[in-house]
């Protein structure tokens, strides 16, 4: 089977929006290239990447997020990827700096793009979290717990940081009596995580039937699908569900216009992680969910992304 290897070229704030756009339009894997990542690999050894010219990408100074569609669905999949990178960059005008969002393409064999894929990953250290690939091997120390991901994991290769700021916190709020929730969870790397890290349950919301249906096989392969429920739900359909955390990590357009919804989900004293904000929708997220009677109790910052947790 053949595959269209389609590049954009944009910055690290950047890549992760590019990433979700494309991860709208295929099943077949995104990938992220930063120049930070190849040097990381170079250092640590721990797998070996002869797929970018590293010279190149670090005199460019560009992010590349390739996505692999098939040929036969070119036609139809390349412009609505286009489209919505044309929105991105008219919505994010003044506030996220996109690079050039150039665009290119290339055609390559099946087996060609799961080895030069598999070549973008490696163990991610999230605190006391390790994401790891499944076919990555890897021996954990005493105090960290594995989260392993299946190969078709919405999942890139930098350092993720509005994942590790939501699993940093989580750290800091997690009981083993916690109930926590997880809305717009993607792969389920958070809920997972909170179940690793001693969690009695957790419940992953995703409107997306492709990232429910990872999710679930991802805490199949973890062995916590007796800890883990995951549902296809625009957020919490049902009101009796209560978490003492819940986590979103989500863009802040979209979580200031959840907040009138997430509050009703959120036990008394619980505690709500938000993160995917960047510097200038910072207050506005705050406004928003102090607004439904929620304290604000931390803010942390890592890269361009901030993460807050709020108190019930």
């Amino acid at each position: 089977m053949k595959f269209c290897e389609y590049t954009v070229h944009t910055t690290t704030e950047g890549s992760e929006l590019v990433a979700d756009i494309m991860w709208r339009y295929t099943n077949y894997g995104v990938a992220i290239s930063d120049i930070k990542d190849v040097i990381a690999l170079q250092q640590n050894k721990v797998m070996y990447w002869d797929y970018i010219d590293e010279q190149v990408l670090a005199e460019r100074g560009d992010v590349l997020v390739k996505a692999f569609v098939p040929m036969d669905e070119v036609d139809k999949t390349l412009p609505l990827i286009r489209e919505d990178l044309e929105e991105l960059e008219r919505n994010s005008r003044g506030f996220v700096v996109l690079g050039t969002l150039e665009t290119s393409r290339r055609e390559v064999e099946g087996d060609d793009w799961i080895e030069i894929w598999r070549k973008h990953f490696r163990p991610i250290h999230l605190g006391s979290i390790v994401v790891c690939p499944e076919w990555i091997e890897y021996t954990k120390e005493p105090h960290e717990e594995v989260v392993k991901l299946d190969s078709n994991m919405a999942f890139g290769t930098g350092e993720h940081e509005t994942t590790s700021m939501c699993v940093k916190l989580l750290q800091e709020y997690l009981t083993p009596e916690s109930v926590c929730i997880d809305v717009g969870c993607g792969s389920g790397i958070l809920g997972i995580s909170a179940v690793k890290l001693g969690a009695k349950l957790a419940y992953l919301t995703d409107i997306d039937y492709v990232a429910v249906e990872s999710a679930k096989h991802n805490a199949e392969i973890n062995g916590v699908s007796d800890k883990v429920v995951v549902a296809h739900s625009n957020l919490l359909d049902n009101a009796q569900i209560k978490g003492d955390i819940m986590l979103a990590n989500i863009t802040a357009e979209i979580l200031v216009g959840l907040a009138p919804s997430i509050p009703k989900n959120l036990k008394k004293g619980g505690t709500l992680i938000l993160s995917g904000i960047i510097e200038s929708r910072l207050q506005m997220v705050i406004d928003a969910f102090t607004s439904q009677n929620l304290k604000l109790d931390k803010r942390i910052k890592e890269g361009e992304w901030l993460a807050l947790s709020f108190k019930a």
